[in-house]
């Protein structure tokens, strides 16, 4: 299984964190979503993970990766 990590910004609820899960579930190769509010991380788990569309859902639902510090 691979796994993908996201550090992402706007994560502040749990209607958040059902909107993220929700959202990358459609994705192709995607089988499990973890989402952690206080840290702003998204986890992937799944087979064959490609990390772009992975992304670009995620700024489409209103979560852009955040700037590297």
């Amino acid at each position: 299984m691979q796994t993908e990590t996201f550090r992402v910004q706007n994560v502040r609820c749990q209607g958040c964190v059902s909107a993220i899960r929700e959202g990358l579930a459609e994705l192709p190769g995607v089988e499990e979503v973890e989402v952690s509010i206080d840290e702003g991380r998204v986890t992937v788990r799944g087979s064959s993970l490609d990390r772009g569309p992975i992304a670009e859902k995620l700024a489409a639902l209103g979560y852009p990766e955040a700037p590297a510090a």
